[in-house]
């Protein structure tokens, strides 16, 4: 197993950088199922910085993947209530 099946096993990544026309729907699509199998206990942010690395010199800034990438990499914060009886209340 190279160091790139580590962190990408199936590819889905890599071949993502290598479709052409591809948007960002489709790279928001394909990052959802790289990431639910990201393994328990490992820490996602660290393998999509891993990717990031891996990739940047092989793809430009604007593909939509790597924008992808770097957005997985905010911050989002907590949750926010959105209702319920709690909500009605106060």
């Amino acid at each position: 197993m190279n160091d790139e099946q580590i962190f990408d096993p199936k590819g889905l990544i890599r071949e993502a950088f290598r479709m052409e026309g591809i948007g960002l729907p489709e790279c928001r699509s394909i990052f959802l199922d790289w990431a639910l199998g990201v393994p328990a206990g490992r820490d996602a942010k660290s393998e999509v910085r891993r990717l990031i690395g891996h990739y940047e010199s092989e793809a430009t800034t604007q593909h939509p993947m790597m924008e992808t990438l770097r957005a997985a990499l905010d911050d989002i914060g907590p949750p926010k209530r959105r209702g319920g009886r709690h909500g009605r209340l106060v």
